[in-house]
């Protein structure tokens, strides 16, 4: 058990440049009620005012000390992701290293991430387990996906079948309804390389770095943030949009994993893609290769008018997801044979 400590004041510091704007005096990253040190996180709130006491570690807590780096798994322009091992229970890990060196407006997304992750625990949603800052980083230990994401999984397989597709829709769906109707959170950046996988068939929703609390009564955001080859028309138009812009990205996505290229044809320049994606015809599954289910599904998700496009919970009940009940299809096998496993760890190890 952790001896208490005194309660330290926090204050912020009176210049408004790099990365002081964010750090307390007791070295703690805190961007409104949101504190992180090397502790762990934790939310405080507004009627603790400046007296709040510090972050305690607790017998149960996980610990950066205890977490042995095994390979970088993943790079992106603020930072990258490690696969880490836990020293006494040898449980694998996702550490994300988020260096805050970066834009005031960043680190405001980066604590929204946070407050989302932490109050967001479902099993179609990647585990949040703790995060840390240390040495002007924030670490975020998450959930190890064994196979990667389905951007991964697709460099292997081409295409995935319909059966399979309806098993993954199953479980992202739920996902999704989960975010949009009991969190009132919009991904905004739904896209392969976001829905990551596993060798227990599992398929979760991942990466809300750049998602947002629905703040307003309507439940739209005006904001311009994201992926923009899976953006829908609204947000590139610059229109409010809501949860179905979610569902537009989805639908791309499952398509995308059906035909294994791009719904998009290739252009030549990134304009003339967001041009496509707002003046022309939205794209469908081709019905010569794909079931009747399948191309109506689509079609429910890839709608140019958001309001004709269907909600997670509605999609969920869509005939394309029942027609191959009888199959008993097993995502785990499927996974575990026809993927290329991210890390080099067989089944029995994770």
């Amino acid at each position: 058990m952790a001896t208490p400590r005194r309660p330290i004041k926090l204050a912020l510091p009176s210049h408004e440049s790099t990365i002081g704007k964010f750090l307390t005096q007791s070295g703690t990253f805190k961007d409104g009620d949101l504190l992180v040190n090397k502790y762990g996180l934790r939310i405080v709130s507004q009627s603790e005012g400046g007296e709040a006491p510090p972050i305690e570690p607790l017998d149960s807590q996980l610990s950066l000390d205890d977490l042995d780096v095994i390979k970088v798994i993943g790079k992106g322009s603020s930072g990258n992701v490690q696969l880490v091992r836990h020293k006494f229970t040898g449980q694998f890990f996702a550490l994300k290293v988020i260096q805050l060196i970066i834009e005031d407006s960043i680190r405001s997304q980066i604590a929204q991430e946070l407050k989302i992750n932490l109050s967001t625990q479902c099993q179609y949603v990647v585990v949040f387990y703790q995060c840390f800052y240390v040495n002007g980083a924030i670490s975020i230990v998450l959930e190890y996906m064994d196979g990667g994401s389905l951007a991964d999984f697709l460099k292997t397989v081409k295409t995935i079948p319909e059966d399979y597709l309806a098993a993954i829709c199953k479980q992202v769906l739920r996902g999704l309804i989960h975010l949009h109707h009991e969190k009132r959170i919009i991904h905004r950046d739904l896209k392969p390389s976001n829905i990551l996988i596993n060798h227990r068939g599992e398929v979760k929703i991942s990466d809300f770095g750049v998602s947002a609390i629905i703040s307003s009564s309507s439940g739209q955001r005006g904001t311009f943030t994201g992926t923009f080859n899976y953006m829908a028309p609204e947000r590139i138009s610059g229109k409010r949009h809501g949860s179905m812009s979610d569902i537009w990205s989805f639908g791309l996505v499952i398509l995308e994993c059906a035909t294994g290229n791009f719904p998009f044809p290739p252009r030549e320049s990134f304009y003339e893609l967001l041009e496509d994606v707002v003046e022309q015809p939205p794209p469908s599954a081709p019905s010569e290769h794909f079931s009747p289910e399948f191309c109506s599904f689509i079609s429910s998700c890839i709608q140019k008018d958001a309001n004709n496009r269907k909600s997670a919970q509605a999609l969920l009940d869509h005939p394309f997801l029942s027609m191959y009940d009888d199959l008993h299809v097993d995502l785990a096998s499927y996974f575990t044979t026809a993927g290329s496993p991210l890390a080099t760890f067989n089944s029995r190890q994770l």
